[in-house]
Formats: structure tokens, C-alpha cells, sequence
């Protein structure tokens, strides 16, 4: 039996490897601390649902058990995407749910994503369910009821009758062996799409490629089926499906920032004026990108629970993150669904004769991807301070709500420590190959100053 670590506790979620930090026993703990929230909150039920990994069936019933013990009724959704048990909460009465997912991780790791009475939890309240396990004195009082429920047919109809494409279109899909597999092809083909299917069967050990669409190696398969074949645009979905990747006829890579120019000059043309997030990762093209279309660009920390919380406070009708997190209030619940955005994508791209080109004409710079230097343990942290100290010379701007974000007239640096690993994660971007070596030389120079040791990935 695995014993309870503090160090599956992070920032947005829970998350361990099998048999070394994370089993049964401690899905049945985390399930009977969430349930003892719960109650705290008023509420009485939890919706709860897996991913298609091979340890959730045994991790989900343990978390139902912990959950019942608290005397919290469980409804179980089943293998479903994540998105979907974020919309189990908006419409089956229970305001609070469970995800049983690893996401985009290696196939020997799990983990839960959380809603507490309507809020996706994060930071303290994450490390408050270890506090209560802590404190638990295993009191059983009436145990709750468990019963099952099919979303999958509500789900899709109610984006279905939502999004509507403007002609056919032939799309290419890789689902990367993730869950959104099981959903994607008949989701796209009930809007009206023809659809090719990439790695759509649901297989926890992923055995053709990784299901992270943030990392180029991981969409090669698709870029090769729109070059092959004759679909039009290619989407791609991360492991529980809720993010999403973007690749034209061409072979471009639309990344998420850019995505997101899209998505915002079409819901400003509904809510002028309004404010639209991003985190600190996005490209500098997209705050003037909003500001032309009527909008007022607001940059916040990265994390899909912080964002969603913004979203929250701000009443803004659109959120987003680099890493392919979009979530939309305009016509949808606030949360963040890749199956969602990959529709309203798809409804305005068949708006235009050529999809590729409307998409490859969006702003862009020379980019670096996330780049990581690895740290020990609050390594990351402290680095991160002693750069925010000395600020660096030339520069037009500097951000810090989250890290270190360096503006100059024709790009930008970012170093900001991880909330999951301790790592900092560095992305550049500038109008030219010269800007971007002289901008990555500065941090360089500054890292290499408080840390003369940093093994820097540039």
C-alpha cells in the first residue's frame, strides 16, 4: 500500500505515478477528504469520470467508496473527457465534480481534477484535502448513495445545436489514443464534418504517439494526413480532451495564442469592449490583436484553474493559455473543452474558401518553444526571486504577476517558475533571429549571474 505523499498535491490538481505515489488507498482518502469539503460547502453530490488510462477503473471506484464514506452521493459519468464532468456540473444539480485523469502524462501516472461547489479548486484548497486526510478521524456516519449516468448524448447534442458550420469541411483528427477519441469523430460528423480519424481508439498505454498537442513531435502524424490526403484542417486533442491543437493543409501549426486572435475577434463582434485573458506565455501580438477589435486585453498568470477563476471574477466572455487551454463564456459555461473549441473553430473556419490561409495569415514572430531548466526542489522558486530583484537594462516593460516577463520593442523573454516541477519555464519571441539570440543572450547573462552553474536549454 502506497502512503500518503504531500508531493501529489500540486498547484492545479493531484497527480502521481502508480504504486509509488499514488493506489487505491490514497484515491479512497482523496475521495473521503473532497467529500467532507463538500458538505462543508452545503453540497450533497459529486459527479465523477476517467480517462481512458488503464489504472482508472480501480482508482475511480476506490474514490467513489471514499466519497460515499463521507456521506456524499456520487454519480458516475464513466470514460468521459474531462470537459465533461466540468458539464456534469453545470447540469446534472451536482455543482461539484471529480476527473479522474493524468492528463497528457506518461501512461504510469494518474491523478484527479477537482470542482468544489461550482470553482475548480487550486493552491490552498488543493493542499487543504492533505490536511484532512491528516486530520481524519475515520468517523462513518451514513454512507452516500452511487449511481451511474450516460452525458455522452446531452453532451453532444448541446454543442451540436450550438455551433453551426457555415458549408462541409473535411477534417483530419488525432486523438493521440486519449479519451477525446472516443467522442471527437462522432461529435464533428453530427455538426456535419467528414471526418479521418487518427488514433481515435481509446488506448491507456499510447502506443503511436504522445497525446500532447504543445509538443511539435507529437502532431507529425497529422501534418503527414492533410499533406496525403484531401482534408481540409487538422485538430488534435491532448489526453483527457481538454486542450487543443491546430495544423493547416500546409503543415503549420497554429499555436493556441494565435488560436486565439481568431476566437477573439469573433466573440468581441457580440461583447464590445469587453476584457479577454491570456496568460503570461502568449505572443505580444495578441493584446493589440484584441485592442483593434474592440476588446481590452488582460494578461494573467498561466495555470487553467487561476484562468478559469479570473474568467469568473472578470465576467470576461473569453480566457486562454498557451498551452491550448480555451475557455469560452460566450455560449458556453466558463470552462475550458477542447472539444468545444475545436467546434468554434470549426464553425468560423468554414465561414472562409480557405481555411490554411486565414489561419497562416495571423500575426506572428520567430518563437521559441517552452524551454526548461531543471532545478531541484525550490530551486526554481528562488531564481525566479533573485531575477525580479535586478531589473534588466533596455527593456520597455516588465511583468512580473507571474514570473518574469521582459518586454523590448521587438520581442519579449519569460522565465517563471513551474507550479508542478521544479523547473523554470523560459519562452522568447522577437521580430527577427538576430532579436531573439540578443534577447535569450540578456537572460542568459542575468540567470548565469545569480545561478553561475544553470544549465540553460539555449
Amino acid at each position: 500500500m502506497v502512503a500518503l505523499s504531500k508531493s501529489i498535491f500540486k498547484a492545479y490538481d493531484i497527480r502521481g505515478v502508480i504504486g509509488r505515489t499514488l493506489d487505491a488507498g490514497v484515491a479512497h482518502k482523496i475521495g473521503r477528504a473532497f467529500g467532507q469539503a463538500v458538505l462543508a460547502k452545503g453540497e450533497r453530490c459529486v459527479v465523477i469520470g476517467r480517462d481512458g488510462r488503464l489504472s482508472g477503473p480501480e482508482l475511480a471506484a476506490a474514490l467513489a467508496r471514499g466519497l460515499q464514506s463521507a456521506g456524499v452521493d456520487v454519480i458516475d459519468l464513466g470514460v468521459v473527457a474531462t470537459p465533461m464532468v466540468y458539464y456534469g456540473t453545470k447540469v446534472t444539480g451536482a455543482q461539484s465534480g471529480i476527473m479522474v485523469t493524468g492528463s497528457h502524462n506518461p501512461p504510469d501516472y494518474n491523478g484527479f481534477k477537482m470542482v468544489l461547489a461550482g470553482e475548480a479548486i487550486h493552491g490552498v484548497t488543493i493542499t487543504a484535502l492533505y490536511d484532512s486526510i491528516r486530520e481524519d478521524s475515520g468517523a462513518a456516519g451514513e454512507p452516500g448513495a452511487y449511481s451511474t449516468h450516460d452525458i455522452r448524448a446531452d453532451y453532444l447534442q448541446r454543442i451540436i445545436g450550438d455551433v453551426k458550420l457555415a458549408r462541409p469541411i473535411k477534417i483530419a483528427v488525432d486523438c493521440g489514443n486519449g479519451v477525446a477519441g472516443a467522442f471527437a469523430g462522432d461529435l464533428f460528423r453530427g455538426m456535419g464534418c467528414d471526418v479521418i480519424e487518427l488514433f481515435c481508439e481509446v488506448d491507456g498505454t499510447f502506443p503511436n504517439h504522445h497525446p500532447d498537442p504543445a509538443h511539435p513531435e507529437n502532431l507529425q502524424d497529422l501534418i503527414r494526413c492533410l499533406r496525403d490526403s484531401d482534408a481540409e484542417i487538422g485538430i488534435a486533442f491532448d489526453g483527457d480532451g481538454d486542450r487543443l491543437g491546430v495544423v493547416t493543409k500546409d503543415g503549420q501549426i497554429i499555436y493556441p495564442d494565435r488560436q486565439m486572435m481568431l476566437f477573439a475577434a469573433d466573440v468581441l463582434t457580440r461583447h464590445p469592449g469587453a476584457q479577454i485573458l491570456y496568460d503570461v506565455k502568449c505572443t505580444r501580438h495578441l493584446a493589440p490583436w484584441i485592442a483593434r477589435h474592440g476588446g481590452q486585453p488582460l494578461m494573467w498568470k498561466t495555470g487553467h484553474s487561476l484562468v478559469k477563476a479570473k474568467l469568473r471574477e472578470t465576467g470576461a466572455p473569453l480566457g486562454g493559455e498557451m498551452s491550448g487551454h480555451i475557455f469560452f463564456s460566450d455560449r458556453w459555461y466558463g470552462f475550458d473543452d477542447g472539444l468545444y473549441s475545436g467546434a468554434r473553430l470549426l464553425e468560423l473556419l468554414t465561414r472562409e474558401a480557405d481555411p490554411s490561409a486565414v489561419l497562416n495569415a495571423l500575426p506572428q514572430s520567430v518563437s521559441t518553444p517552452e524551454l526548461h531548466l531543471e532545478l531541484a526542489e525550490g530551486e526554481n522558486v528562488a531564481l525566479i526571486d533573485k531575477l525580479r530583484a535586478d531589473p534588466f537594462p533596455g527593456n520597455e516593460r516588465i511583468i512580473t504577476i507571474d514570473g518574469l516577463r521582459v518586454e523590448y520593442a521587438d520581442g519579449f523573454g519569460l522565465a517563471r517558475s513551474s507550479n508542478t516541477t521544479p523547473v523554470v519555464v523560459m519562452r522568447f519571441e522577437a521580430e527577427t533571429h538576430e532579436s531573439l539570440a540578443r534577447i535569450q543572450a540578456e537572460f542568459k547573462r542575468a540567470i548565469v549571474a545569480v545561478r553561475p552553474d544553470a544549465e540553460l536549454p539555449f
